[in-house]
């Protein structure tokens, strides 16, 4: 076999802390395996098992079949010049085709950076160009979106991306590339070098580089495994976009294909769909945001499939209220789970055994013995469980620093490794954590982070805008709405919501950033030092502010 640890795959990249990772491999936590590794151990032991299904198309590849494809995804992949270490944007909707790439990828060595299907060209030319990628996957223009003309904008922005392979109709790129699977290439990695790239939600502008290791990211699946009491038997649904670290790795796709379950693949999550495919599959376990859960819940009245098959609706990617929570249960059964996370790494999980009451209205404790958890007041001091402060962790599967970003590593970790999460807590006797608001200026809308900053910045850009102020608002369907309170620099005339949404749209910012209420000011309230102050803007629009 063959080294992938390139020099370019490593520079800016910071690798795990020596004598901790040293005490995490005397546990037995890694693998020590390229991450792919665990799917084949599942491929030898159940070759003719359903592993996934396109539920739009109604395709399912067994784990022999899979792997077959993905072998031939990795020799298509090794004949079109992709050598181990390159790093590629992949930005597809769930799918077939997505499994088959990303275990492609992984097998001949490539390092993807997993992005979202609602990123757009800003955020797209952003993480290429940040990875010094050389390739683009994507997709047609099956979803109301052609990706095709993304690529040959991005194309012309970041000059390393050289190639673009299309699943579907690739107009003037390539189709997804394939070749013999005996032709498959052997390789092996470093553990600890990154195996994947996630990306951040952009809680301070643009998103980040997430690296993931072999090690760190299999720990994640696992673990995450274990805490779900997955089993070959299971069905879960990727209801969320599969790209996310939530129905990915938590356990999501890869935690399944771990113990041999089969892993239904939608990219409609909207209730009048997903309810036939959990009712079609029999699905047992999903993960959904908790604007979704509550479509969901409230669907039961209307929507008559029998989904009587499961028994875990993981709940995660913002707080959920413990209302929420409580009529979920009632809708489906006690089978919600509340998920708190980062990409990053620490992911919290309520038990299942825990006391319902304790699974309203909290949202988890670590999931390892070894995270180390802190909770600190302004000045960085702990402070004693039951008081909010700021979550700080780290351990086995949470990165030591974002990828070649290191102002942002300056901000976000501290000198002893511990990563500012931005999250404010407080933690209960028995370890779990209440979320009660966050740090960083950064709007939670329908379970994607959205940085004010990024959409202020691109509001700035509009000729009629002379200051601004993005906001979140308190919304009973998507947790929080982006409201933009507009300072015109001129007249209104022609200012509008629909307007301001087409202009970012024609820069290329991601839907889900797009402002949901616009709302005007003669002019904006400052801090002492010059800021402008958020709080008093939320006052200023009729909005009480402070924590929940």
């Amino acid at each position: 076999m063959t080294s992938t640890t390139r020099p370019d795959l490593i520079d800016g990249y910071l690798p795990p802390v020596s004598d901790a990772q040293q005490r995490y491999r005397s546990a037995g936590s890694f693998d020590e395996a390229p991450l792919w590794s665990a799917v084949e151990r599942t491929v030898a032991a159940t070759p003719a098992a359903p592993a996934v299904t396109d539920a739009t198309t109604g395709t399912t590849l067994s784990y022999d079949e899979l792997w077959s494809a993905a072998a031939a995804r990795a020799a298509g992949l090794a004949g079109s010049g992709i050598r181990p270490g390159d790093r590629v944007v992949v930005q597809l909707n769930n799918s077939a085709a997505f499994a088959v790439t990303l275990l492609g990828l992984l097998r001949a060595g490539a390092a993807p950076v997993l992005t979202l299907p609602a990123h757009r060209i800003s955020e797209i030319a952003h993480l290429a160009a940040g990875s010094g990628a050389v390739a683009y996957f994507t997709e047609d223009d099956r979803r109301g979106f052609d990706y095709r003309a993304l690529a040959r904008d991005l194309q012309s922005r970041v000059p390393t991306v050289q190639q673009v392979f299309v699943d579907g109709a690739p107009g003037p790129h390539s189709p997804l590339p394939d070749g013999d699977p005996r032709d498959c290439p052997d390789h092996t990695a470093d553990p600890d070098s990154p195996a994947l790239f996630l990306v951040s939600g952009g809680t301070t502008g643009l998103p980040k580089l997430i690296p993931r290791s072999h090690n760190d990211y299999a720990f994640n699946a696992r673990r995450s495994a274990e805490i779900t009491a997955l089993t070959a038997d299971d069905v879960y649904l990727a209801a969320l976009p599969a790209a996310h670290n939530f129905p990915l790795c938590c356990p999501g796709l890869l935690g399944m294909l771990r113990v041999g379950g089969h892993t239904v693949l939608t990219p409609n999550p909207s209730p009048d769909s997903a309810f036939g495919v959990i009712e079609k599959h029999r699905v047992t376990v999903t993960a959904l945001v908790p604007a979704l859960a509550q479509l969901w819940c409230a669907a039961t009245e209307w929507e008559p499939a029998d989904l009587s098959s499961l028994r875990l609706l993981q709940v995660g990617g913002a707080k959920l209220a413990e209302s929420d929570a409580a009529a979920i249960d009632a809708a489906f059964g006690p089978v919600v789970q509340q998920v708190f996370g980062m990409a990053e790494g620490l992911i919290n999980y309520t038990r299942l055994d825990d006391p319902r009451d304790l699974v309203h209205r909290t949202q988890g404790r670590p999931m390892s013995e070894f995270d180390e958890v802190r909770i600190v007041d302004a000045d960085g001091a702990d402070v004693p469980d039951g008081t909010a402060g700021e979550l700080l962790v780290r351990g086995p599967y949470t990165i030591r620093g974002y990828y070649r970003a290191p102002e942002h590593n300056a901000r976000s970790f501290t000198a002893d490794g511990y990563y500012r999460s931005g999250d404010r807590v407080r933690r209960l006797p028995s370890g779990h954590l209440a979320v009660t608001g966050r740090i960083k200026d950064t709007i939670v809308r329908g379970g994607e982070n959205v940085a004010a900053d990024d959409v202020e910045e691109n509001l700035l850009a509009h000729p009629a805008i002379g200051q601004v102020a993005v906001v979140g608002v308190p919304d009973d369907a998507l947790g929080e709405r982006i409201c933009a309170v507009v300072v015109p620099s001129g007249p209104r005339a022609g200012l509008d919501l629909p307007s301001v949404r087409a202009f970012l749209t024609e820069r290329g910012l991601a839907s889900f950033k797009l402002p949901d209420q616009l709302e005007f000011a003669g002019s904006l309230p400052v801090t002492a030092v010059g800021k402008i102050d958020k709080p008093a803007v939320l006052v200023l629009i009729g909005v009480a502010s402070g924590e929940s």
